[in-house]
């Protein structure tokens, strides 16, 4: 009787493919083995590539004003400009002040920021895990030379940043509310660049923790941006809320890693900023309106009646059925396509904004159905146009491509994720 077994090759085949779509044993190994791979990376980096000084020196510098008793924020300034971000920065830095001999140990800061990194890349890996991500994405989550040399080599604060927007999206997806929405807000305070997230993890809070809670959350997170702010806003509050919420910042057309390819003279043009501005909330609105709120079962309109009434538009059962449906992919997806709409119509992208991004585009290409060959491809071309400096009128429009091709993919590619589940999906859900 001949052999009925496949070829060797095939089988051979089957198994690798089983591995990376997480339908064998060994795929829980994935993630760790690649943890350990990127440590070891990471100490090489360390070991081998000279430090890049941009903003760390300006950061201690305005970190001893600070402690010296300075809490004017107009006048407290580095050698890269004044101090523009919010107080939770202040303390962040203050405390790697001491722990680096006032910022003189860059050495040592170095290793701090390969701990924070792994540290993230931790938590990136857990919420991709538990939103079912399969095993061969995650090689593109320690791919990244930007993003090694944004953490290692620069030492930026939006490490800190995305640190938390992470942290936060990892207790949403547990449902540990007020912990997700203090580390968020303390990431909030760091940098405003979160606010591009704020969108979704408000609905996120509403539709899973319901209206009363969801309003108490907000109440928390805005006391806690008061109460960090406290020594500031005693001093000058205004010149405070102006330089760390600064949203008439001007912007250089030299940095922009972006819109470089439409110009000087549009990039500067007030027109071309109101466009932007204007494609954001069109289309976040229409994210908002057709995708996020899906899981609510109501139409918008339904939705805002009676919250205008200050009611929930949800009955006990209603909300209990909604908070069922806000599940950990649909947690994720949901912030992270906000976070690239916000990343596509931003009027200026640096370098360092890839740490918002690196982490988002491998998640959404592989939820919007995207075939993976078509997912490497446009991770590599994302990298590519990153690792371009100065940043050419090509490199530009493939950052900007890429954006817009994420956000297309999601918006036709994920429909179902953010549809309320039936008996049929749910069942489906969990044999995945």
């Amino acid at each position: 009787m001949p052999d009925s077994k496949p070829p060797i090759h095939q089988q051979a085949a089957r198994f690798a493919f089983d591995i990376a779509n997480g339908r064998h044993a060994l795929s829980k190994l994935i993630p760790p083995a690649l943890w350990t791979a990127d440590a070891l990376l990471c100490g090489l980096v360390i070991w081998r590539i000279p430090y890049t000084e941009i903003d760390w020196v300006a950061y201690m510098e305005q970190i001893s004003q600070f402690l010296s008793g300075e809490r004017d924020y107009t006048k407290i300034r580095g050698g890269t400009g004044p101090l523009v971000y919010p107080a939770a920065h202040v303390y962040t830095y203050t405390g790697l002040y001491y722990l680096t001999d006032e910022g003189k140990d860059i050495f040592f800061a170095q290793q701090l920021f390969a701990l924070l990194y792994l540290t993230t890349l931790t938590v990136v890996m857990a919420c991709y895990w538990r939103a079912k991500a399969p095993p061969y994405v995650f090689p593109l989550l320690i791919l990244s030379k930007r993003l090694h040399s944004i953490f290692v080599l620069r030492c930026f604060n939006d490490c800190f940043a995305v640190f938390f927007l992470w942290l936060a999206i990892f207790f949403l997806q547990h449902r540990s509310w007020q912990p997700a929405a203090l580390f968020y807000t303390w990431g909030l305070g760091i940098k405003m660049s979160l606010l591009l997230t704020l969108p979704a993890v408000a609905i996120v809070l509403f539709l899973g923790s319901g209206l009363s809670s969801s309003i108490r959350l907000a109440i928390i997170m805005g006391l806690a941006q008061v109460l960090i702010g406290v020594p500031f806003l005693a001093d000058n509050p205004l010149g405070y809320l102006g330089k760390a919420f600064e949203f008439s910042r001007q912007f250089f057309f030299k940095w922009t890693v972006n819109w470089r390819f439409v110009g000087e003279e549009t990039f500067l043009s007030r027109r071309f900023s109101l466009a932007l501005l204007g494609l954001h909330v069109v289309v976040l609105v229409g994210f908002i309106a057709n995708r996020w709120l899906k899981p609510a079962r109501k139409s918008v309109a339904g939705l805002a009646a009676p919250l205008l009434q200050g009611k929930s538009p949800f009955s006990p059962q209603e909300q209990q059925a909604v908070a069922r449906d806000i599940t950990p992919q649909y947690i994720l997806t949901t912030i992270l396509s906000a976070n690239v709409i916000g990343l596509l119509f931003a009027r200026s992208l640096h370098y360092q904004f890839y740490a918002y991004l690196a982490w988002s585009t491998p998640f959404l290409l592989w939820r919007s159905g995207a075939h993976p060959i078509l997912q490497y491809l446009l991770w590599a071309a994302q990298e590519w146009a990153w690792n371009v400096y100065p940043s050419t009128s090509v490199s530009s429009g493939v950052v900007v491509g890429v954006l817009a091709i994420t956000v297309a993919f999601v918006w036709f590619g994920v429909r179902e994720e953010w549809e309320p589940r039936t008996a049929t999906s749910k069942a489906a859900t969990q044999k995945r």
